[in-house]
């Protein structure tokens, strides 16, 4: 789906301001966890997805990365909550670390892999600029 139509479609069918959970895992080398997805222009990217109504953010990192690769998670801290520019949509971006579970694939995620993060894949910009920044911010 071009990316103009997912853009309208979300306006029109969500409420007015949506909010979403990311997550950034790091291995022992500094690499950063991608996920593969199935449904994206630009395949690779931070895991994540939207809150449902009434669920806790943390809680809704936990349900989704679950529910996308069959992993669990610990969500160590918060990194970032900030609004996009380009809709009414606030992301709530988790440091995070894996506890369980082995990688399955899902109809939303085909593939996960670490990254260096000076050779990120080709992925949307400000989830680059999101991972570039948090390490700045932790190291």
């Amino acid at each position: 789906m071009p990316m103009w139509l997912h853009v309208f479609a979300v306006r029109i069918t969500q409420p007015k301001f949506n909010a979403g959970v990311s997550a950034l895992v790091f291995d022992e080398a500094g690499r950063v966890l991608l996920f593969k997805h199935t449904y994206r222009k630009y395949e690779w990217g931070i895991p994540g997805g939207a809150l449902e109504y009434g669920e806790e953010p943390a809680d809704a990192m936990i349900r989704e990365f679950y529910e996308e690769a069959a992993l669990k998670i610990e969500v160590v801290k918060l990194l970032k909550a900030t609004s996009a520019r380009e809709f009414p949509h606030l992301g709530i971006t988790y440091l995070c670390k894996i506890t369980g579970g082995e990688f399955k694939s899902s109809h939303e995620i085909s593939e996960m892999s670490y990254f260096d993060i000076n050779e990120l894949p080709s992925m949307l910009f400000a989830e680059k600029e999101l991972i570039r920044w948090a390490v700045r911010e932790m190291a």
